[in-house]
């Protein structure tokens, strides 16, 4: 009876590598839980396009909108564990919903195999030119002199660009009116107009506005400036110490995915994201590109669901609630 068990559990050992070695013999789909257009799309077909011409396999974007982001998550979640179904996941999908939904249809750590990141993006902190601040010191000021006076715009309640502010206002005090809108295009135009006094938001919406002058920025929400915005100063160099937010998008698996397999799609993603044209690619739509072990996205990850998770509680999830 040993012997039997060895000789099948070497099989299926072989088998897997086997399959790590012959893999992709099929096509390959990328599941998206957005529109096309968006940030997560563009970043998967970056990457799509790239894969197909290395293996020699069609790999598809498949996109699967709804409930934001929650279906796609759920689609992945449910598959195969082969290889052939991958998702390409945003922070709001795997480190925002667990706080902002009382349940999910899957688990952001134990339903996926992280494969690595592949790009993110800080958000920035801007203001219509006649408010009289050009720093976040002098902002920050200007506030609490002002408790809820000012306004600020995001993308819409739950997003990363709301609860970076809402972070802001936890570790300064300072009380902000939020005026979520249905996407950074509207969002703009109104602090463009200066119906609304700031916005956090990505650099690809307001950066262009910056250079022209139109609209003043005061700072980035990476713990390190972006290479894309390396004129404009961090809030964690501003004063305040550890802030640390970011928009990223990453690659995941199906839970219980051979490791083998895993780390050849680690590697192949490492490998196109060092290449120049990829690199341009993903720049050029605002993207810092990124890559990283599978472990080191698993503990990132753990950390982010805390990090968002503290801030809803704080807020609580009713601040979140159009985004529902």
């Amino acid at each position: 009876m040993k012997l039997t068990v060895l000789a099948v559990t070497g099989a299926l050992a072989c088998a897997g590598i086997a399959c790590a070695e012959d893999f992709p013999v099929k096509p390959v789909r990328m599941i998206v839980g957005f529109a096309p257009g968006g940030s997560t799309d563009l970043v998967a077909r970056v990457v799509a396009q790239k894969m197909s011409e290395a293996w020699g396999q069609q790999v598809v974007v498949d996109n699967r909108p709804g409930a934001v982001g929650n279906i796609a998550a759920e689609t992945v979640a449910n598959a195969a564990p082969d290889g052939y179904t991958l998702f390409v996941a945003a922070s709001a999908q795997l480190a925002v919903n667990p706080a902002v939904f009382p349940k999910l249809p899957f688990d952001p750590v134990k339903s996926f195999a992280p494969v690595s990141f592949v790009g993110s993006v800080p958000n920035m902190l801007v203001a219509n030119p006649s408010l009289p601040v050009r720093t976040l010191k002098e902002f920050i000021a200007f506030a609490k002199a002002r408790p809820g006076q000012l306004s600020y715009a995001s993308a819409g309640s739950g997003s990363t660009a709301h609860l970076s502010i809402e972070l802001l206002k936890l570790e300064t005090g300072i009380e902000l009116v939020h005026v979520p809108y249905r996407g950074s295009g509207p969002a703009t135009i109104d602090l463009l107009s200066g119906q609304i006094q700031s916005m956090m938001g990505s650099p690809a919406a307001t950066l262009n506005y910056v250079k022209a002058g139109r609209v003043r920025a005061l700072a980035q929400t990476s713990i390190k400036r972006s290479s894309l915005i390396p004129d404009i100063p961090t809030l964690a160099e501003s004063g305040l110490k550890d802030y640390d937010v970011t928009t990223w998008y990453g690659f995941w698996a199906p839970a219980r995915m051979p490791h083998a397999v895993t780390q050849k799609l680690h590697a192949e993603t490492v490998r196109l994201l060092a290449l120049p044209d990829t690199r341009q690619l993903l720049t050029t739509q605002g993207l810092e590109p990124l890559g990283n072990t599978p472990e080191e996205a698993r503990a990132f990850l753990a950390a982010e669901i805390k990090l968002y998770g503290d801030i809803v509680k704080k807020i609580g999830r009713a601040s979140c609630r159009e985004r529902v």
